[in-house]
């Protein structure tokens, strides 16, 4: 089915929003992908997926209170929804299995 499997940025997104749990809004996800990636993500990318993942009922957003630092404006907090962790779970089941099927043998040279 088009549009139904994860790229590799919209996988590392679900899984850092099912990481972070109540406090998954953009730039906490974008500075937790760069801190457990060394991968430097902008914030545009990061907001760019999370609506395509919202489109394809992956997440789901509310809005919340507005902070004194942030000038008044609220923040887009994002959550996984029984889709989304769906998509997560299968994934990690393929990659899994794949890696699974790799023999010993090829694990045994030195890079």
């Amino acid at each position: 089915m088009k549009g139904s499997y994860l790229g590799e940025f919209e996988e590392l997104l679900l899984l850092t929003v099912g990481s972070l749990a109540n406090e998954a809004y953009g730039v906490a996800i974008m500075d937790e992908i760069n801190k457990e990636t060394s991968r430097n993500v902008n914030i545009s990318a990061v907001h760019a997926v999370l609506r395509r993942l919202e489109e394809k009922n992956y997440l789901e957003s509310e809005m919340r209170g507005a902070t004194s630092e942030r000038g008044g404006r609220r923040k887009r907090y994002f959550k996984l929804t029984m889709i989304g962790k769906k998509a997560v779970v299968e994934s990690m089941e393929v990659r899994s299995k794949l890696y699974n099927r790799i023999p010993d043998l090829a694990f045994k040279f030195s890079i």
